[in-house]
């Protein structure tokens, strides 16, 4: 689904458009696995069964360090890694965004039905304002994307876009 909805030139997009406007850029990673990861744990959930066993997101792999076209500038937050779905549960996300005075949040990145969908839920649930941007997020299949953004965004997501009206109004209110 990236290809089909162009993901990495939006994200490009909206991340150029944020510094331009002079927004601050979080960025919330998973967990980088390292050996030892989820060994002795009573309740991994299947995606941690299957970083284990595969190694994914592995420290210093290509899933484990951020894409060269998303390089953390000075400036920018990272978030500690989060080990299940939302970037919030057991990290730093809500003190850093509070810290710096953050009421709005813009979501994007990857997977549209977990890690989006539970960190902007979450953080509607701690009373943030949440943007969901549909063609800059991208899950396995379109069933996944149509339940992120039709079924379930709906219901938490204070409004739901596309980069190019993001990027509308991030220019009309510079």
């Amino acid at each position: 689904m990236a290809l089909e909805v162009g993901l990495l030139d939006h994200l490009r997009a909206v991340v150029a458009a944020g510094r331009e406007s002079d927004l601050r850029i979080f960025f919330v990673p998973h967990r980088r696995w390292e050996p030892g990861d989820y060994d002795g744990w009573d309740h991994p959930n299947p995606t941690q069964r299957k970083i284990q066993e595969a190694h994914h997101f592995a420290r210093g792999s290509w899933g484990g360090e951020f894409h060269l076209d998303f390089q953390p500038q000075p400036g920018d937050v990272i978030a500690h890694e989060h080990w299940g779905s939302s970037g919030f549960a057991n990290t730093d996300l809500d003190l850093l965004l509070k810290q710096h005075g953050i009421t709005h949040v813009v979501v994007v990145g990857l997977l549209a039905n977990t890690c989006i969908e539970a960190t902007a839920r979450f953080a509607m649930e701690l009373g943030y304002h949440v943007t969901l941007v549909r063609d800059a997020t991208a899950a396995f299949k379109p069933e996944m994307m149509h339940a992120a953004h039709e079924l379930n965004g709906p219901t938490y997501a204070h409004r739901i876009t596309t980069t190019e009206e993001l990027l509308q109004v991030l220019k009309n209110s510079g």
